[in-house]
């Protein structure tokens, strides 16, 4: 298992990709934190505060984990090299765990340097350090749970096609969908009565939540237990073509 991360993790940087995805989020979390004027331009809203980027950050990934994860599985089926994986003497879970760990890590590194931005922030503040670091831990921590949902989401449907074209759009539909697809379920008028059931099915009501700095042991199951059931959902995907 371990040589097959490190062996997923080395294909990421051996060739562009793992640069290009860390490049790519940190650009726009610039743009859109530092130069691009609007609501989301911590400069022109006058508050020492990082909520802009865990707003548009979930946004971001959107695109960006789908992009990580469409080739994981999707790769070996086309290349045919999934079938020498099964053969070995290692399980399928393994297999799969292997593989999102070594995306999950690679998003990770796309989180890492925006640290940075809590001291910018910090040192902006009046006084100077004035920052609600509760809420900014809690929001790291409630990004980091929705990129492990998103990675799990992702490996799922790269291990469905052997086209990564058609993974990626794929996962992120369903990113989509869990991120923010209930919330316009619920407000839908024929559901309002079922409307307090509806919404915390969606990341973003627990997202919103952790954010505020409050670490709920329901927002905890409910990461763990996504992220659970979409990396089982893979791995029975890969044991029926097995």
């Amino acid at each position: 298992m371990f040589s097959l991360f490190r062996k997923e993790v080395s294909t990421f940087f051996c060739s562009l990709t793992g640069y290009l995805v860390i490049a790519v989020f940190l650009l726009a979390c610039g743009l859109f934190l530092w130069v691009v004027p609007g609501d989301l331009n911590i400069l022109y809203s006058g508050y020492a505060s990082l909520e802009p980027l865990f707003a548009i950050a979930p946004w971001i990934y959107l695109f960006l984990v789908p992009a990580v994860s469409m080739r994981l599985i999707a790769e070996e089926r086309r290349s045919g090299t999934l079938e020498l994986l099964l053969i070995r003497p290692v399980r399928v879970w393994q297999i799969v765990m292997a593989k999102y760990l070594a995306g999950f890590v690679l998003v990770m590194l796309t989180i890492a340097p925006t640290i940075v931005y809590v001291f910018i922030v910090s040192y902006l503040g009046s006084p100077v350090g004035n920052i609600d670091l509760g809420g900014t831990i809690g929001s790291y921590l409630g990004l980091i749970a929705l990129a492990a949902i998103y990675m799990a989401v992702g490996i799922f449907a790269s291990s469905l096609t052997d086209s990564q074209i058609v993974a990626f759009v794929v996962a992120m539909v369903l990113c989509f969908v869990v991120y923010t697809g209930f919330d316009y379920i619920a407000q839908i008028p024929a559901f309002a009565p079922v409307a307090s059931v509806i919404e915390p099915i969606g990341i973003e009501y627990h997202y919103a939540s952790i954010s505020r700095g409050v670490v709920d042991s329901r927002d905890v199951v409910y990461f763990l237990s996504v992220a659970a059931l979409f990396v089982a959902l893979t791995c029975m995907a890969i044991n029926r073509r097995k």
